[in-house]
């Protein structure tokens, strides 16, 4: 297994983060990021790359077209053993993403407010975020994934120890994702399956 080169950090809960990033810097590896996450580590003297430098394209549509981009997924999902994989990236200039740190937008805190419109839940609906939590969990074999910042330290330590995280702990994480993607679409059908349309504001005038 080849050592970590680069990290792609995307988060609304940003605890912990200042500390595992700079920590991976120290350890050479490039850090992507969007957005508010990129602005906290900026402002902690981080370096970081904007995922729109990275691929060459702007985050548009008021912040929804972020990462969903072939140069992300492409350096996510590509197999490192794969000869037919690495031909194509080297084709496409797609350069290996190793580990994705990632957390969802808050739709449950945001529909816990009783003031909470459709419209507002409808803009809480993460879909970049666990797009690229299935794709790094999916390719666990090459991608450590985590989506918890108590993970951070065992991540890190594997890193400083061997240049990588395990098999078996990338595996675990993996299950962690698949574990949290499948509660945050079911609370996002449920709360959306209460929606009465023929009373909400939300459907008046279409």
């Amino acid at each position: 297994m080849k050592k970590v080169e680069r990290a792609l950090i995307s988060l609304t809960d940003k605890s912990g983060i200042e500390d595992f990033a700079r920590a991976m810097t120290e350890l050479g590896v490039e850090i992507l990021s969007t957005g508010g996450t990129a602005k906290k580590m900026r402002d902690n003297g981080i370096p970081v790359t904007d995922v729109s430098e990275f691929t060459g394209f702007p985050e548009m549509l008021d912040g929804r077209v972020k990462t969903l981009h072939p140069l992300v997924h492409g350096g996510i999902l590509n197999q490192r053993e794969n000869v037919d994989h690495q031909q194509q990236c080297k084709e496409h200039g797609i350069r290996d993403i190793d580990i994705v740190a990632v957390n969802l937008y808050a739709f449950e805190k945001t529909v816990a407010d009783p003031s909470c419109s459709l419209g507002d839940a409808i803009e809480n609906i993460d879909i970049g975020g666990p797009t690229l939590l299935r794709a790094s969990a999916k390719n666990f074999r090459d991608v450590t994934v985590i989506v918890d910042p108590a993970d951070y330290a065992q991540v890190l330590a594997e890193i400083k120890a061997t240049g990588n995280t395990t098999l078996k702990t990338r595996f675990k994480l993996a299950v962690k994702v698949f574990q949290l993607t499948s509660t945050y679409d079911t609370t996002i059908a449920d709360w959306l399956t209460k929606v009465d349309v023929d009373t909400n504001p939300y459907f008046s005038g279409e």
